[in-house]
């Protein structure tokens, strides 16, 4: 038993409830306030991904408005050139952006929509029309070079409501199927019978070999050639 005042031996234990030192009336120290809560993962993907989504739209309102203003003013500066020359027997006279084909030209300056855009790379031969008697591909040819030029389209080939010899014959022969390349097969064709070629169906074949077709209608546009030249 221990006298009162007495300190304890070393071999007893002092058993104390935390409380008993608290104070309630205390105030918490100064170094215990809380930080505000660090950013869970879901709070900083979200936050991130508004953010950067901003900022891609912004940039791209900027660009899509800068690409629009920087071909505007090209457009405006595109130099022009004013051509005079005669489709269908008709002078034209017109002021045209210099990298106008004369395809486009045709189609969408003058309305003349029977010369076809097919392949726009001088592959396919749909766009053939005459210039001064000889064919060309109007998608490769500038219109800006055509001054004084005399150009023949399909549409030029018919008398009024009398057909051309060689439109005529593609309609015995039944020389199309769907129709698209027909146009630049006719003028074409008539080009090859002006220009001697038709000495034999494998001379057409080769002279007309710039014309496709993708119904595969060869034989018969041969023949309607033939016709025409006076061969068959």
């Amino acid at each position: 038993m221990r006298r009162p005042g007495a300190l304890p031996a070393e071999s007893e234990s002092v058993c104390m409830s935390p409380t008993e030192f608290t104070d309630p009336d205390a105030s918490p120290p100064t170094d215990s306030i809380e930080s505000p809560a660090a950013p869970t993962r879901r709070t900083f993907i979200a936050t991130t991904t508004a953010v950067g989504g901003a900022v891609v739209t912004g940039g791209l309102i900027a660009g899509s408005t800068l690409v629009d203003a920087e071909e505007a003013a090209a457009d405006e500066a595109a130099p022009t050139s004013r051509v005079s020359l005669t489709v269908n027997g008709s002078r034209r006279t017109v002021t045209v952006d210099n990298r106008t084909s004369l395809l486009d030209l045709l189609r969408e300056h003058f309305g003349l929509t029977g010369s076809k855009k097919g392949c726009n790379a001088g592959a396919c031969g749909a766009c053939t029309v005459l210039v001064d008697g000889r064919r060309v591909n109007s998608c490769l040819t500038l219109a800006a070079r055509l001054e004084g030029a005399e150009v023949t389209t399909i549409e030029g080939l018919a008398n009024g409501d009398e057909l051309h010899p060689l439109q005529q014959a593609f309609i015995e022969q039944d020389a199309f199927q769907c129709g698209y390349c027909t146009p630049g097969q006719i003028v074409s064709g008539v080009g090859c019978i002006q220009e001697g070629h038709t000495g034999s169906p494998e001379e057409i074949r080769e002279w007309m070999s710039g014309n496709i077709c993708r119904c595969g209608c060869y034989v018969k546009i041969v023949r309607a050639v033939e016709q025409t030249a006076g061969r068959k």
